[in-house]
């Protein structure tokens, strides 16, 4: 199941749940305990390698990787 952010519309408390895509339930903001939520877009965050050519410094081994 994918985990969603919603932000509190009367707060702006910022909490993620675990839903399924498609579901219709509510919630609940954990802060002031309104149900005044909107989902956002959030970007899909990818896990680092823990390969040798893998920098701690972020930098590119090649040289001609592409910048993200």
């Amino acid at each position: 199941m994918p985990i969603f952010e919603y932000k509190c519309n009367k707060c702006g408390h910022v909490t993620e749940f675990l839903e399924k895509s498609r579901s219709a339930g509510k919630h609940i903001c954990e802060r002031c305990k309104s149900s005044d939520l909107q989902k956002q877009l959030s970007s899909f965050a990818a896990g680092h390698s823990s390969s040798s050519t893998s920098q701690s410094n972020g930098s590119c081994p090649t040289g001609t990787c592409p910048l993200s």
